[in-house]
């Protein structure tokens, strides 16, 4: 889960610059052997090569067992494994058929390449398409949906953030929408997947499909690349010339049972009342290795908890690999439940870092956490890109909605969305291992600033940081997704 960087303008103080040049020299050794080592390829290989890491899986649970190895090999003590309830989400099959006329005046049922997308619930439904473009409620609010079949794209409009799926498919079902298809905008017939809410069966069948499938469904929808609505076109439409569009039918087998996921702790540092949590998730979606998403993350991290064990913290950090991110944050929120956050000066949330060249840190609505960043970046001349709009779509949420300020550290392909990530391409001929370990030296020297004694962190303000998400214009996709907080009405 992600937002996309826009900027920001957050100086670098000159006494926090010091510090980290500092810090640098003192680490020389530890970063130098970082700089070759090729323990991250090989536990991104352990990973990758286990297949699904879905939340709740058996590939999950073996990876939190490979997790705790290189933990262990980092140097981190005291590492566990914290198991926790979910309500695990298994695939079956999902069945997508348009039945179209021809211009000989025979009707074909065409049959298109779908699968479902986590907590759809199994079900099928009959209705009409509707094209709503990129699927933001704006749009999904220009078009009739009820009783129908919504076809929405993965990406959103340059210039404005990013819209998450379950935003579009919880404001397209409250419309009135029975079903929903999840177009990729990337090609390469490669379905796209994504959970549809954070941690329960949803409320209408879901699938994702390909570009190319999608450019078909467009062809035969109501709606802006439909056809079948557009009159001027009526000679030509594959559609009626009623304006009406061809009727489809959406199909998904899937279960939703009592199932377990589990964090992996370990721990470094002095035994301080006050603690920093470096967080990345270790599980990925169930159609692909998970190399980009979020095995860079987590590679990420444990390398850079080799460098962590050898600093002289003045606080206590705790490294967690948290699982069942792609299903709902619930790692996260597991953890954010069963620490004392009092206690806890901040979160580094580790989504995304190790992919490509030039890390993003994320700083949700937190000016002090993104002058971590910028402290680290002007004394290393190495770029990373700091924005500080926050989003409710990674595992830093729990803690945020909470007042714990964070930094989620991403890192920008210069292309909108997710990319190979949710598909069945996200495999580890993509990873490029000297972004994970360059991200890890740099992630090292955060964790470090962020726990610096002379670092004001202030807790974030909840009144200012509703009016944060409002401003970025949130509010209806988040309550329509049902992750509005109740008390910011």
């Amino acid at each position: 889960m992600h937002s996309q960087p826009t900027g920001t303008d957050v100086a670098a103080a000159p006494d926090a610059v010091d510090r980290v040049r500092d810090r640098r020299a003192a680490l020389a050794p530890a970063l130098g052997r970082t700089w070759t080592d090729d323990e991250p390829w090989r536990f991104l290989t352990d990973l990758t090569a286990l297949g699904s890491r879905m939340g709740g899986s058996e590939g999950e649970r073996r990876a939190a067992g490979i997790v705790t190895e290189a933990f262990e090999r980092a140097g981190l003590s005291n590492v566990e494994t914290d198991p926790f309830e979910i309500d695990a989400w298994e695939r079956g099959s999902a069945d997508l058929r348009v039945t179209v006329p021809g211009r000989d005046g025979e009707e074909t049922t065409r049959t298109f390449e779908s699968i479902a997308l986590p907590y759809s619930p199994a079900g099928a439904v009959r209705g009409e398409l509707v094209d709503v473009g990129y699927g933001t409620p704006a749009e999904i609010d220009e078009h009739d949906v009820d009783g129908r079949i919504v076809v929405a794209s993965t990406t959103t409009p340059s210039g404005g953030r990013f819209v998450h799926r379950m935003e579009k498919f919880g404001y397209a079902i409250d419309a009135g929408a029975v079903g929903f298809v999840f177009v990729n905008h990337l090609d390469g017939q490669l379905p796209p997947t994504g959970s549809l809410t954070f941690g329960g069966e949803a409320d209408a069948v879901a699938v994702g499909v390909s570009k190319e499938t999608g450019a078909w469904l467009r062809e035969y929808a109501v709606g802006e690349g439909g056809r079948a609505g557009n009159t001027a076109d009526a000679a030509d439409a594959t559609a009626t010339e009623t304006s009406t569009a061809p009727e489809a039918e959406l199909a998904v087998e899937a279960t939703t049972e009592p199932g377990e996921s589990r964090n992996v702790i370990g721990r470094t540092g002095p035994d301080t009342d006050e603690r920093l949590l470096l967080l990345a998730h270790f599980d990925g979606h169930d159609i692909a290795e998970g190399a980009l998403d979020n095995g860079c993350g987590i590679a990420t991290v444990a390398t850079a908890a080799g460098i962590v064990t050898e600093m002289d913290l003045p606080i206590g950090v705790d490294v967690v690999a948290v699982g069942s991110e792609e299903i709902g944050l619930l790692g996260a929120e597991h953890l954010a439940e069963t620490v004392d956050l009092d206690r806890v000066r901040g979160v580094i949330n580790v989504d995304g870092a190790g992919r490509f060249r030039d890390l993003v840190a994320l700083a949700h609505a937190s000016t002090a956490a993104a002058s971590v960043a910028t402290a680290v970046s002007t004394a290393t001349r190495h770029p990373i890109a700091v924005e500080t709009e926050p989003h409710p779509f990674s595992d830093q949420w729990p803690f945020v909605r909470r007042g714990v300020p964070a930094l989620q550290l991403h890192s920008d392909s210069g292309d909108r969305g997710r990319g190979w990530g949710h598909t069945h391409a996200d495999t580890r001929d993509k990873v490029d291992d000297r972004n994970i370990r360059e991200h890890a030296m740099l992630i090292a020297l955060l964790v470090a600033e962020f726990a610096a004694p002379d670092r004001d962190v202030p807790r974030l303000d909840q009144d200012a940081l509703a009016e944060e998400f409002r401003a970025a214009d949130f509010e209806p996709g988040m309550r329509a997704a049902g992750l509005w907080p109740a008390d910011w009405d």
